[in-house]
């Protein structure tokens, strides 16, 4: 890493940043393009600083198909978005916090499982616990998985020197 002073690599302020940001971007490659496409996702961190990520979408199309030849990815997530305004034009700079990391998706068929991935999004996209999940609708959606132990954080922030 180019920047070692902006690299994050407490736990709580990877949770703290991770908490803010409510969409992902998913890169896939289907052999002759990058495919970039956002989502809204969950997270919980494992026993190995880990981060578990669980997307969700619809159980056909192009993403689906691109996943089922090549599960690897890269994903990419970034917030707390400000301009820090200079003088002169080169020394303006951007404050933000980012999180990019590498691995494979698995396309989750247990029912439990994707019911623990539902309640994860749906806790970070809303704040919210208590919802109930119609089986149907369980069985609708695609749930994916994404293990990140290979990951890097990196931040910006007022007060860091550029």
């Amino acid at each position: 890493m180019r920047r070692q002073n902006r690299q994050v690599t407490d736990l709580a302020e990877i949770q703290a940043i991770l908490s803010e940001i409510k969409v992902a971007r998913l890169g896939m490659f289907d052999g002759e393009q990058v495919y970039v496409v956002p989502l809204n996702h969950g997270y919980e961190m494992g026993e190995k600083e880990e981060i578990i990520f669980y997307l969700h979408c619809a159980k056909v199309g192009r993403k689906v198909e691109i996943l089922k030849k090549n599960p690897n990815v890269c994903i990419e997530l970034d917030g707390r978005h400000e301009l820090m305004e200079a003088g002169a034009p080169c020394d303006h700079s951007y404050y933000y916090a980012s999180l990019i990391g590498n691995g494979a998706v698995q396309f989750v068929d247990d029912f439990a499982e994707k019911t623990h991935a539902l309640e994860l999004l749906m806790m970070h996209q809303t704040g919210k616990a208590d919802w109930n999940f119609d089986e149907k609708w369980v069985n609708a959606v695609c749930v994916m998985k994404l293990e990140l132990t290979d990951y890097t954080v990196k931040q910006n922030k007022v007060g860091m020197r550029k």
